[in-house]
This record gives C-alpha cells, sequence and structure tokens, in this order.
C-alpha cells in the first residue's frame, strides 16, 4: 500500500501557490479586465500627450517659448520665466444656476499628469513584473484600508517596492541605473510659459477638449480599480482555501479539490525546492557559476537553504 503524503506548514503553502498562480492566469475575466484597463491607459495617453501639447501651445505658442529663452539669455531671470514640465490645469469655463435661480460663472478643473508619482497607480500599472521580480505590489491592498495593520512586514515590502519602481534608495552609484519613475518622469515634458508651480498655469479649453482630459484621467482610476478587483476576487478565493487546507492532512486531499476545480496540481511540486538546489549544485552547474560569476537570484537561494535544510533533516 502507498504511503499517504502528510503535510505540514511549508507543503501547505507551496500548495496554496499553485492554486493562486492558477486562479491569476490570463484566462481570468478579472486579470484579463486588468491588462485591458492597462491597454486602454496606453492608448488614452498618447491621444492626450497630443492633445496637450496642442493646447498649451495655442495658448502659449513656440516663438513666445523662444523669445523668452533668448531673452533669458541676456538677461537671466529677469528675462522671464520658462519651466518644462509635465503637469498641467485645463479649465472650462462653465455657466452654473444656484439654489435660488441665479446664474453664475464657474469652471471646470482638470488636474492632468504625465509621471509616476500615483503609487497606487504605479503598483497596479507594474503588478506583474513587480510580483515577478519577488516582491508583493499587492502589500498595501492586503490592509484592506485598515492601518493599523502595518507592521515591519508591510513596512519592509513598501520600502522594497518604492526602491524597485525608483521612488526610494537608489542603490546603482553610478548612477546610470533608469527606473520606472525616471522613465515616466523623462517620457513627456513641455517647456511652458511661467513658474514650476503648476496650478499657476492653467490653460482654458472647450467642453469637448476637457472630455478627453477627463478620460485619461478616469482611464488611470481604473487601472488601479481593475487591480483591486483582482486582488479581491484571488484573496476571496485563497482565504477559503487556506482554511481548508489547514484542515487536510495528507497531499491526496488536496489533489482531489485541485482535480474539482480544474488546478493542475502534482506531488512534484512539494519537492521543487530540494530537486532546484541539488540541480544548482551539481558538478556542471556549479562550475558554470564560479567561471561566469552568475549571481542566484532571490528564489535559488532561498530554494537552495529550503532544500539543504530538508537533506539535513533527512541525514
Amino acid at each position: 500500500m502507498t504511503k499517504r503524503l502528510t503535510l505540514n506548514a511549508e507543503k501547505r503553502k507551496t500548495i496554496a501557490d499553485v492554486f493562486k498562480a492558477h486562479w491569476e492566469s490570463e484566462d481570468n475575466p478579472k486579470r484579463q479586465a486588468h491588462l485591458k484597463a492597462i491597454e486602454n491607459y496606453n492608448h488614452a495617453r498618447e491621444i492626450t500627450k497630443s492633445l496637450a501639447e496642442k493646447v498649451v501651445r495655442a495658448h502659449q505658442p513656440q516663438e513666445d517659448v523662444d523669445t523668452i529663452r533668448s531673452m533669458r539669455a541676456k538677461y537671466n531671470s529677469a528675462g522671464g520665466e520658462l519651466y518644462e514640465d509635465n503637469c498641467f490645469y485645463f479649465t472650462q469655463p462653465i455657466t452654473k444656476v444656484d439654489s435660488e435661480g441665479r446664474e453664475y460663472e464657474t469652471e471646470n478643473e482638470e488636474h492632468v499628469k504625465f509621471d509616476l508619482d500615483d503609487r497606487d497607480f504605479a503598483r497596479s500599472y507594474y503588478r506583474d513584473e513587480i510580483n515577478a521580480n519577488g516582491l508583493d505590489a499587492d502589500y498595501k491592498l492586503k490592509l484592506q484600508d485598515d492601518y493599523s495593520k502595518r507592521n515591519p512586514v508591510y513596512y519592509d515590502m513598501e520600502s522594497k517596492v518604492e526602491n524597485f519602481l525608483g521612488y526610494g534608495r537608489r542603490n546603482d552609484e553610478t548612477g546610470n541605473t533608469l527606473y520606472h519613475k525616471d522613465e515616466w518622469e523623462n517620457d513627456f515634458k513641455l517647456w511652458t510659459i511661467g513658474t514650476s508651480y503648476c496650478h499657476s498655469r492653467q490653460f482654458k479649453v472647450d467642453e469637448d477638449t476637457i472630455k478627453v482630459f477627463q478620460m485619461y484621467n478616469q482611464a488611470v482610476e481604473n487601472v488601479k480599480l481593475a487591480h483591486q478587483q483582482l486582488f479581491s476576487y484571488v484573496e476571496d478565493k485563497m482565504s477559503k482555501l487556506r482554511l481548508g487546507l489547514k484542515s487536510y492532512r495528507y497531499f491526496d486531499q488536496a489533489k482531489l479539490l485541485a482535480d474539482k476545480l480544474g488546478v493542475p496540481l502534482n506531488e512534484s511540486v512539494l519537492n521543487e525546492s530540494s530537486s532546484m538546489a541539488l540541480s544548482i549544485y551539481s558538478p556542471e552547474n556549479l562550475a558554470s557559476l564560479l567561471e561566469d560569476k552568475v549571481e542566484l537570484t532571490r528564489d535559488q537561494k532561498i530554494a537552495i537553504a529550503k532544500g539543504l535544510m530538508q537533506q539535513e533533516a533527512i541525514n
């Protein structure tokens, strides 16, 4: 009679990761919606950049910018103020009626930015890349707006993700590394007449134009919303799965569940850490690592450590 494979905390986590990967695959409608939201944003961004340049240059012609630049060359700051920016305020004059039926003039205002200062958006936009690098793009969503849950693990992940995107401490002493934040900062800028204070420069537009800028800002929000919905969808399943796995003592119980849900699960996944450690330290691979000075990835290092601990336990 074949001995049943007993589960422990580490094996349960490995099994849970298999289920999570399955639920986050591109077959998941929520994931498809997230990818579509990013695609729509990219399309809206290109349209909006073109329109923003058209509006700004209509209010501040290039010849005026060139004149001030030449005046500054002669008179320094007394020649006028220029600032290269990717932040703009667009306004649409409108007429409203108050509660007493009197008309008054006001305006719709739309603040459009082309940088990556919105950290929630950045984590949503680069979620797959962040996670692929062994980090957790969902760390903030896991709080579910309960900031009392913030702990050292939370702050550690926050720091790592921010450093990865380019907000935090730069590890590259040469200064040559281009982070995502840098890419976005330099992707689109316009020379504007005025100070560095974005709100001091307001450009009037008509109703149709401001709707395009509103569409762009909504596309930003849609990426974040799709990320939240994807996380909630998967996390709802994972919370139920974790409870179930705690009650399972044997692998075949988890296998039966996986088969019913169409999740590919095999016993071999539980031994991958050990096999990875052994394969990495085979004479051929070890020689290659030593000769080429290849740096192990974080996942490889973890796998080796786990594998060696398992070997020690057996011995």
